[in-house]
């Protein structure tokens, strides 16, 4: 059973490695077969070690070495992966890892006998379980002494040779695995993301917002304007779309007596790859009956801010050249004011003047079919775009630009006093979009005119719109109360809250370009 099993794990490792790596290779499956000789499987199961390696330097810290020796503590049981190796003959220092931190251990023949031998074919990257009481060593370190090992696995391929350093971006995303053995601050960045995301949910839990799951493929393009992922139902033999977005769905939920609903989950939009994009991302999304745009700024920047806090540490944090503010206090500028600061020049007779409008935005350099877009845009798109290129890169604190041109607000509210731009903000901070939210649009016949001027859009060639969804204009004529949504990205937040400067750096397995074969 051993010569096929050796079999089957050498034909795993050939292919990819080089003569060097193929020669440690066989060397490794020389020594699993050797630990099966003398009594373990290396790839066993069952063992499960009574103590973490935090729990012991936590009991012990205030500890002297004397101190430790007079209390004589009962012997601790220990597992992890080998992630150091210092050997002096008949002992060594070993550090193992676990899920809580690094243990040392040391290792002596005196103290292991035969077993000893065994421990001699060990690599690092193998995953061990030690047995022992502590001391501290000559240098002060709390070191558990061995009285007894059980080798758990056989590691066939080596660390990277600085195992505290990979720094091959590539092979960091590519092979998450290993960055996250190779690079501690790496699991850091991963925990911060998992204690934001139980911090969100907690929060909104406690006011009464019930987390709910909606469908990940829809028969329509809905949601947001996005170019969506294709697939097909075979039994039913129709097209379906990955969701752009829930918010279609969640507010159906609303409609049906859910007046406070989220949804923490993934979105997927066919777009382009960057530090800033990644096609499959985590979105929230929440919406509370009864409540304006207005009620939500002041929900966000309450949430956000004590998040950085509960994060962090603080609610000033560290984000490449700049320290974010996230105390509260932010501000709060229309899109048509945000343009007017940035852009000098422009009055407000200009800022209602579609084609000076226009005129500005072709003074800086687009390509050919830009240009041809630009000709295209009404009054809305083109506000929109002015801001995109001239003002959302420079926003670095906390912002809330808010009224937003109709024309690019398909399902936001119109503004009471003007039309033309919707009870609606996006919160920006370090110059890219962080949220989107907006006083529902709940009229039904408003609602059918907005989807059809989605429409017309897509006929003019936009590849970014929306379906005519008549089932969500339905729900609408059986009436939606007042209601507010938003939508934050998460991965974008994380990226502020672990000074993360791509988006990779936040997305355990991001997309990525295949490698050339």
């Amino acid at each position: 059973m051993a010569e096929t099993e050796n079999k089957s794990e050498k034909s795993a490792g050939e292919g990819d490695l080089g003569t060097k790596e193929q020669e440690i290779y066989d060397q490794r499956l020389e020594k699993a077969a050797k630990w099966r000789e003398a009594g373990f499987n290396p790839y066993g199961n069952g063992y499960r070690p009574q103590h973490q390696a935090a729990e012991i330097h936590e009991k012990h810290a205030a500890q002297s070495a004397e101190e430790i020796e007079q209390a004589a503590p009962p012997p601790y049981d220990v597992a992890g992966r080998v992630v150091a190796m210092r050997s002096f003959g008949k002992a060594a220092f070993i550090k193992l890892r676990d899920r809580s931190g690094e243990i040392q251990v040391h290792m002596k023949k005196d103290a292991l006998g035969d077993s000893y031998e065994t421990f001699k074919l060990c690599d690092l990257g193998d995953f061990l379980a030690a047995t022992g009481p502590v001391f501290r060593s000559k240098t002060g370190e709390l070191t558990l002494s061995a009285t007894k090992f059980t080798p758990l696995t056989k590691s066939l391929r080596p660390l990277p040779e600085k195992w505290h350093g990979l720094t091959d971006v590539e092979v960091r995303y590519r092979q998450r695995y290993l960055d996250l053995v190779s690079n501690p601050d790496v699991k850091q960045t991963f925990l911060r993301r998992n204690k934001l995301i139980r911090f969100i949910r907690n929060f909104l839990d406690t006011r009464d917002f019930v987390e709910v799951e909606t469908p990940m493929m829809h028969p329509l393009v809905s949601g947001a304007a996005a170019r969506p992922f294709t697939t097909h139902h075979n039994a039913l033999d129709i097209d379906l779309y990955m969701r752009i977005a829930p918010e279609l769905y969640l507010k159906r939920l609303v409609v049906g007596g859910l007046e406070r609903v989220y949804e923490v989950n993934r979105n997927f939009r066919n777009e382009g790859i960057s530090t800033r994009h990644n096609p499959e991302f985590t979105m929230l999304e929440f919406y509370q009956a009864y409540a304006t745009y207005e009620d939500l700024m002041d929900l966000s920047e309450e949430m956000i801010s004590e998040a950085a806090k509960a994060v962090t540490g603080d609610t000033k944090v560290k984000y490449g050249d700049h320290v974010l503010d996230f105390g509260k206090g932010w501000k709060r500028i229309s899109m048509t004011e945000a343009i007017r600061e940035v852009v000098s020049g422009l009055s407000d007779k200009d800022m209602a003047d579609a084609d000076r409008l226009r005129h500005e935005l072709l003074k800086t350099s687009h390509s050919e079919a830009e240009r041809r877009a630009i000709d295209t845009m009404n009054h809305g798109e083109l506000v929109g775009a002015l801001f995109e290129h001239h003002v959302e890169h420079t926003l670095i604190h906390p912002t809330f630009i808010t009224h937003f041109p109709t024309a690019v607000s398909p399902l936001a509210r119109r503004n009471d006093q003007n039309p033309d731009v919707t009870d609606r903000f996006e919160l920006y901070v370090a110059g890219r979009e962080i949220a989107n939210a907006f006083s529902e649009l709940n009229d039904p016949l408003d609602q059918k005119g907005r989807f059809q001027a989605q429409l017309d859009a897509k006929q003019r060639g936009q590849q970014e719109t929306m379906d005519y969804d008549e089932d969500y204009i339905r729900a609408l004529e059986h009436g939606m109360p007042p209601t507010a949504g938003e939508g934050i990205g998460i991965d974008r937040l994380a990226m502020l809250f672990t000074d993360s400067q791509s988006i990779r750096d936040v997305i355990l397995f991001p997309l990525l370009k295949p490698l050339a074969k």
